[in-house]
């Protein structure tokens, strides 16, 4: 569950008194103004601070820890915390912002710009990209007269702003190459007083090839930006991800900044293993692209609540925290940290799988993200994070992340004993036997199936075992 908004405020302003003693005003002057250079892109070292919605919104967007309500001050401090946190773990130096005009030139604009003022102030460069609604998701701009006026606002705004770069639309899979080089090129026109190597064009379809763009005479002296994921394809191999990237740079990656790339970061998967699974071999792949080509990587998403992929949390003091060492450290490579990349023989974890439930459509849910022993289990909409998804292990065992296994309560073994996680011990409670009519009974008991509390199906109904009767409430499919 997300921290509520005041724990991250009172948390978030002791982060602003920190930086603050961190920079000197003089400091802080000169790295709001000073212009970058571009050889490469590998001073973006960045992450995405993002809605819980996944940005795509009718109305305002609003970062995870922000609300609507929040002034401009504590959106500044909020913000401020959130820089250092992303700094001083992931020595990230960028941060992306969602942006529509539900959000610009509106009361929430003037709180939101305090994000953008605080972030450039302690030393960030900000990328501020538009979102279309998530009315039609269709790739196309959803108001061009809208988006205009929002574009005008923002460059106005932020224009003599050095370290702000503005990206006119996020993901236009909706248009072709001439078209989508037609959109830009009028952007660049209309803005003429934006210095074009701080304008990023988003690369065409779902921001996953940049070589049209690069290519094209009218974006020339452009960045241009790139976006890759592990659940396009089911490679196990360092090898194949890098031969599927390398044609959608092309000849590019000295303009290029990946500003959305990230994996699983929530289910025990070991990203120094770099072969064997499909996200820790797609994940060392980016990472050693970016790493060797000295691109900008811009990891999705820093912080967004509910984001299995996301790489900090925000604890229970309001502090971010990473959610995998070994994810944060293969990110600190590709970010160009260090000399060697961080590879060692432990393998991989399994990635896990969802159970489902036939009757319900939902998943079989550590309520909260827990990690405490005796947390019983529910039905929860399927959300792709680490609380949902099950390791089938050899010994039948069934494990969640954070090493948890799935276990009977109770008497281990009576109908009606509730279904918790706790350590793992190897104990009959926790071994399970998935069957071919989709029914999981208990090693313990084979008369006993894991079994929807009273034929439920909605959010929040418990889970239990209970004398294995043909319902569809006992019957759960894998994945």
């Amino acid at each position: 569950m997300a921290p509520s908004t005041p724990l991250v405020r009172a948390v978030t302003t002791g982060f602003a008194a920190a930086v603050l003693l961190l920079l000197s005003p003089s400091a802080v002057a000169h790295a709001a103004t000073q212009p970058q250079s571009h050889g490469h892109t590998a001073d973006f070292r960045g992450v995405n601070w993002a809605d819980p919605r996944d940005n795509y919104a009718v109305d305002a967007v609003v970062p995870s820890g922000l609300a609507t309500t929040d002034d401009y001050g504590t959106v500044y401090r909020i913000a401020t915390g959130m820089v250092l946190g992303f700094r001083q773990n992931l020595g990230a130096d960028t941060l992306r912002l969602p942006i529509n005009p539900a959000s610009v030139g509106t009361a929430w604009w003037q709180s939101y710009r305090g994000a953008i003022d605080a972030a450039t102030a302690s030393g960030d460069k900000v990328i501020l990209s538009y979102w279309e609604a998530n009315t039609s998701k269709d790739g196309l701009i959803d108001d061009v007269a809208g988006w205009n006026s929002m574009w005008d606002t923002v460059v106005q705004d932020y224009r003599d702003n050095q370290r702000v770069y503005f990206e006119p639309m996020n993901e236009p899979h909706g248009y072709t190459l001439d078209q989508w080089v037609s959109v830009t090129s009028g952007w660049l026109a209309r803005h003429r007083d934006v210095p074009r190597q701080r304008v990023v064009i988003s690369g065409t379809g779902y921001n996953d090839d940049v070589t049209g763009v690069g290519a094209a005479p009218a974006l020339r002296g452009t960045l241009l930006s790139l976006h890759f994921y592990g659940f396009w394809a089911s490679y196990t191999q360092k090898a194949d991800w890098l031969a599927n990237l390398a044609p959608r740079i092309g000849g590019y990656g000295y303009r290029t900044i990946i500003d959305e790339a990230g994996a699983p970061m929530t289910i025990g998967l070991n990203y120094g293993a770099h072969n064997g699974n499909t996200y820790t071999s797609y994940f060392a792949a980016i990472t050693e692209t970016a790493h060797d080509q000295q691109m900008g990587l811009v990891y999705w998403p820093g912080l967004r609540f509910g984001d299995s992929y996301s790489i900090e949390s925000l604890a229970a003091g309001g502090q971010l925290v990473d959610n995998s060492a070994t994810g944060v450290a293969q990110l600190r490579w590709g970010y160009g940290f260090g000399s060697t990349e961080p590879v060692n023989d432990l393998p991989p974890a399994p990635p896990g799988q969802p159970l489902v439930g036939v009757a319900s459509g939902r998943c079989l849910d550590v309520p909260g993200f827990s990690t405490t022993n005796g947390t019983r289990l529910d039905l929860w909409d399927c959300n792709g994070g680490g609380n949902q998804s099950w390791n089938w292990e050899t010994n039948k065992e069934v494990t969640v992340y954070a090493s948890k296994c799935l276990t009977i309560g109770g008497t281990g073994s009576a109908p009606g004993d509730p279904v918790l996680i706790t350590d793992c011990t190897g104990a009959a409670a926790q071994q399970w036997t998935f069957n071919a009519d989709n029914t999981v009974t208990s090693v313990a008991n084979p008369a006993l199936c894991l079994d929807a509390v009273g034929a439920g199906t909605g959010n929040g109904t418990a889970i239990d075992v209970w004398t294995c009767n043909g319902g569809a409430n006992q019957q759960w499919s894998r994945g």
